[in-house]
């Protein structure tokens, strides 16, 4: 984003504030990210266009999965519970990217925003994903790492579960519907 932003002559922002400008997809991102009064039509769609375009173009120089989230998906696929993945990022870039850092595992559903598609925090996709597991939304271990995720999992009736080793804090993930906080991923297994 901090490239579309130089290219589009606008400042830039540290790393840090990007912990809050991402989660709600990159439209929402480019808003943030913009100064006020240039967040139109034309400019927002500039930004994103670039910004997609160097997403593609990066994206796994510097991507790869938090520390015991192997560790985590081994165990999880080995008591043979079924795994999911929903996304507020492209549902192209999520395929690619789960094939590329997570293709050694299987799981039962990956989705990423389509155009015809509502993002989190809608549940409809959530909602989706649990039907088409035919596990009832109730008993769905919802893990996220963000207030949009913990909305998701709540509107969906799932059990939210806040992730810290992601980028936001606790207090954001209770306020937001968090049922339960877990600072290492190994303490998922407690679920199960």
């Amino acid at each position: 984003m901090n490239i579309a932003l130089e290219r589009l002559g606008f400042p830039t922002h540290p790393v840090e504030a990007y912990k809050i400008f991402v989660g709600d997809g990159i439209r929402c991102e480019a808003e943030r990210s913009l100064p006020e009064g240039h967040r139109d039509k034309e400019t927002m769609e500039k930004c994103v266009a670039i910004a997609r375009e160097e997403y593609h173009r990066c994206w796994a120089d510097n991507t790869m999965p938090y520390p015991g989230i192997s560790e985590l998906l081994d165990e999880v696929q080995k008591r043979n519970i079924p795994m999911t993945i929903l996304s507020n990022k492209p549902d192209d870039f999520v395929q690619v990217m789960v094939e590329k850092l997570l293709g050694k595992w299987e799981f039962a559903a990956v989705a990423g925003v389509k155009d015809d598609s509502r993002r989190k925090p809608d549940p409809a996709a959530a909602l989706q994903i649990a039907s088409k597991l035919t596990v009832p939304a109730k008993d769905f271990l919802y893990l996220g790492d963000t207030n949009t995720d913990m909305q998701t999992a709540t509107a969906a009736g799932m059990y939210a579960v806040g992730a810290l080793w992601g980028f936001r804090k606790e207090e954001e993930l209770i306020s937001n519907g968090a049922q339960k906080i877990v600072r290492h991923p190994q303490e998922i297994l407690e679920f199960f």
